[in-house]
């Protein structure tokens, strides 16, 4: 079976880990209302740092809310992600989303990250001309 849990090593916790996500992010995945940012780490698992602030989102009710969803939907998503840090920054109107609707885009953001990190050269523009004059 699957391990889907979400242990200390799966987070990251240091200012340190979180600087090296914002400083030189490798992938990005921008939503409704939150921007996630990934950087390729040189673990088999990927870790999750969250930064959602009062500014964004008013209520500590709801911005606990949104922090139980995203793990709950990272924890279900980890085995696509493989070594990546990901830090979700959110926005303001993050909170106004109702449950199905930032289960549905936060699973769409992780198969876009997952996307970009098997990818690359998508990403740079490396081999995307079909054309044999290029």
């Amino acid at each position: 079976m699957v391990n889907r849990d979400f242990s200390r090593e799966k987070r990251l916790l240091t200012p340190r880990q979180f600087k090296a996500v914002f400083d030189s992010p490798s992938g990005k995945a921008p939503g409704k209302n939150v921007l996630l940012l990934a950087r390729t780490n040189d673990l088999d698992h990927p870790r999750l740092g969250l930064v959602i602030g009062k500014k964004s989102v008013k209520l500590s009710v709801e911005r606990n809310r949104l922090k139980r969803l995203i793990r709950d939907s990272f924890r279900h998503h980890q085995t696509l992600l493989g070594g990546l840090d990901i830090v979700v920054v959110a926005r303001k109107g993050l909170g106004d989303l109702d449950n199905p609707e930032l289960h549905q885009q936060f699973e769409k953001l992780w198969k876009r990250l997952a996307r970009q990190q098997l990818s690359p050269e998508a990403k740079t523009g490396i081999g995307v001309s079909d054309s044999p004059h290029a």
